[in-house]
Formats: structure tokens, C-alpha cells, sequence
């Protein structure tokens, strides 16, 4: 399949991690997206590690989050890299970028140059912490977020504010751009004209509280970190059994009496008789639950659980969730051809269309891979007198 974005062409001037995770995502619904990137340097991942791999010591963040993308080299504080940003300006659907506020303004390439350029092109810009309000354009990675945001505050043991093991601020930024992406693409076929999408790291992770916020903005209640228990459903979290630990989700009554005849507990013990009363005793339900379970092993248990359709599962670490049959099954392992690594593992996207992949795949790009390619493709797309220019600035420089 060639995926429902097929013909889209995306501008990525992002880097890092929000803006890639997003154009990735475009990518993966079939858009052709060109990865703009300083020449020598490129994105900042490609020299964030360990782990590198190969001789070339390729970045193992790099490749997570930019597949299926071309990279062409351009200096744009050049006559000539803006010249020819300018020529990918008014062949491009979407431009995507993360610079700080202002900077492509310095650069020559305001909100209204580009839609002089390209009325139909939407933007997608993603910021720290917002693109205005009194601390509007100040700087900031996904940790800072995560404390700045209130996720720390409720992630981890009680007592002891927690980083969560992925960048979800960056991931879900990504994410929410996407979504916003895709309603300017759809709302112009509608009026022929482009718009700019705005999100930020702070409003993503604020706009994923969910519960955790409404805690406080209805019942004024500040919400607390408490390890891995649920702050209103009982028992929902992990527990001890007899070798190990495993994880449980009882979130309604018809679940909880089936679980409790399944442990050996009485479902109709007043102690624990709703949702409610298992909150408000979660120490001593816990007790109960683990001293039960410790009669087992967790595969015991587990398949007990998985006949009678409890939520229930294991701990999976890094490794055995990619060797995991069920993962493999879902196409979450893609293999691609690198041109440096030969034939490697990636994680895949997590949508399918009518039971398929949304397209084929290819391997993150080396740092200029498609220069000529690209340069090439937009000498066959420009006007006359376009054409006439670019050959004239090509000759002043790098692109």
C-alpha cells in the first residue's frame, strides 16, 4: 500500500525528538517527507548516544525516530539554502519545525512569507513551553517538561517525584501535532488554504492529566504519587505472587467478583464489597491479595486469569517485548536496509489500514542522503524562470 498520505509532501526543519516524532508519523501514513538538516552536523541525535552502533558509530536514538524520510543538506543562513528552501516552500503540503520563537523569522521565513509562498501550506510550529503568555518561547528539554507539567508529581514512589522512562512529553507533542496536521489538511480541501497548527510540550502533557487533573480543578484535591496503584480503582497495580510480580487491573465489580472466587477471597467481603471501600483499604487489600497469590507462580496465576478474562500480565523488560511473539505479530518490528548497517530491527508504526502496514519502509537517511535527489526533483517541478535562479545561486555554494 502507498498509505492514505500518498502525494503529500512534507518539509521537516525539526529536529531533535517532538518535531521528528511527528513527521515520522506522516511518513508512516505514506507522506514523503524531506528531512532538512545543517549540513556537516545535521539533527543534534545523530551524535546522541550511547549506544552508537557500526563502524560508523551510528546513533541508535537517531534511528528511532526518523524512518521512512529523505535528509538533504542546507545551510539556511545562506543566500543559496534560503533560495532553495524557498523553492521546497511552494512544492511542499506541510512544513514542520521546532526552532525556538523568532528564529525563522531571522531566517527570512515569517508566518506570512511562507503563505505568500504557498497559500495551501499548512504549519505545524511545536514549542516548549508555548509560542506566547509570560513565559512563551523559554526553552525546554522532555525532563524539564515532566517536572514543569505536574507528571513527575504524581509518578514514582510516594514521596519521591519520578521521570517517567520515555520522553512522553516530546512523544505525545509529536503526537498532538499530527492530529492537528491532519484536521489543516482536511479543513483545506474544504478552502484551498493552509493554516498553522500550534502545540507545545507543556500542552501535551496537560492535555494528557485526564483524572489526574480534574482531581484538582473539580474536587480541589492535589494528587500525589503512589508507585504503581491506581488513585480510584482497587486492586489495580502490581503484586507480589509466589516468584516474582505481576500486574493486575480489577476496575469494575463483575471483574472483582470473578477474581476473588479465582484467589480464594470472599467477593462479598464488606472490607472490600466496592470499588470505594477497595480504595479506601488499598493497604489491606493488597495484603490479602499477595498473601493468596503467593500460592503460585505468576504463570500460574496468569493463566488462570487470561481463562477467566481478568486483566492481568507480566513485566515484560525492553528486550522481551520485541522478541515477544504478539509484538512481532502486530508488525511493532519492521526490518530495514541501512545503507551503513545492512539489514536491521526498528520499532514499527502502531497503525494498520485494512489489515496492512500503511506502506513499505526504509531506513533512517544518512546525514545528505537525498541532496541530489531532492535538488533534482524540484528542477523538474520549477517554472522557467525558478529553474534560471537556482542555477545561478547553485553556483554561489552548497545548498
Amino acid at each position: 500500500m502507498s498509505g492514505p498520505l500518498d502525494g503529500v509532501v512534507v518539509l521537516d526543519l525539526s529536529r531533535v525528538l517532538a518535531g521528528p516524532y511527528a513527521t515520522m508519523a506522516l511518513a508512516d501514513l505514506g507522506a514523503r517527507v524531506i528531512k532538512v538538516e545543517q549540513p556537516g552536523i545535521g539533527d543534534e541525535t545523530r551524535g546522541w548516544g550511547p549506544p552508537f552502533v557500526g563502524d560508523a558509530g551510528v546513533s541508535t536514538y537517531y534511528l528511532a525516530i526518523n524512518r521512512n524520510k529523505e535528509s538533504i543538506e542546507l545551510d539556511l543562513k545562506s543566500e543559496t539554502g534560503r533560495d532553495t528552501l524557498t523553492r521546497l516552500v511552494r512544492h511542499a503540503d506541510v512544513l514542520v519545525e521546532n526552532f525556538r520563537t523568532g528564529v525563522l523569522d531571522r531566517l527570512g521565513f515569517p508566518v506570512a512569507r511562507l503563505h505568500e509562498l504557498n497559500p495551501g501550506l499548512v504549519i505545524l510550529s511545536i514549542s516548549g513551553f508555548g509560542h506566547d503568555g509570560p513565559e512563551g518561547g523559554r526553552p525546554g528539554y522532555d525532563a524539564i517538561m515532566q517536572g514543569e507539567s505536574g507528571i513527575m508529581s504524581v509518578t514514582g514512589p510516594p514521596g519521591q517525584p519520578s521521570k517517567m522512562g520515555l520522553s512522553i512529553a516530546d512523544i505525545l507533542a509529536g503526537l498532538n501535532g499530527v492530529q492537528g496536521v491532519l484536521a489543516a489538511l482536511y479543513e483545506r480541501t474544504r478552502t484551498g488554504r493552509g493554516q498553522v497548527v500550534r502545540t507545545s510540550l507543556l500542552a501535551a502533557v496537560v492535555g494528557a492529566h485526564a483524572y489526574q487533573g480534574t482531581r484538582w480543578t473539580v474536587a480541589r484535591e492535589v494528587p500525589e504519587s503512589i508507585g504503581n496503584d491506581h488513585p480510584s480503582i482497587a486492586p489495580y497495580g502490581t503484586f507480589r505472587c509466589k516468584d516474582g510480580v505481576l500486574q493486575l487491573g480489577v476496575a469494575n465489580q463483575n471483574l472483582w467478583r470473578r477474581f476473588a472466587v479465582i484467589v480464594g477471597l470472599d467477593p462479598d467481603d464488606e472490607r472490600f464489597a466496592t470499588i470505594r471501600d477497595r480504595s479506601a483499604r488499598r493497604a489491606e487489600l493488597t495484603e490479602t491479595i499477595e498473601h493468596a497469590l503467593a500460592a503460585d507462580t505468576r504463570a500460574g496465576w496468569l493463566a488462570r486469569f487470561a481463562e477467566a478474562g481478568i486483566p492481568a500480565g507480566a513485566i515484560r523488560t525492553i528486550d522481551e517485548v520485541y522478541e515477544w511473539e504478539q509484538t512481532r505479530s502486530q508488525d511493532l518490528v519492521i526490518e530495514v536496509d541501512h545503507p551503513q548497517l545492512g539489514r536491521i530491527e526498528l520499532p514499527g508504526s502502531p497503525l494498520r489500514f485494512d489489515g496492512a502496514v500503511a506502506r513499505a519502509h526504509t531506513a533512517p537517511p544518512m546525514l545528505g542522503q537525498h541532496t541530489e535527489s531532492v535538488l533534482a526533483w524540484l528542477a523538474s517541478l520549477d517554472s522557467p524562470d525558478e529553474a534560471a535562479g537556482a542555477g545561478a545561486d547553485a553556483e554561489g555554494g552548497r545548498p
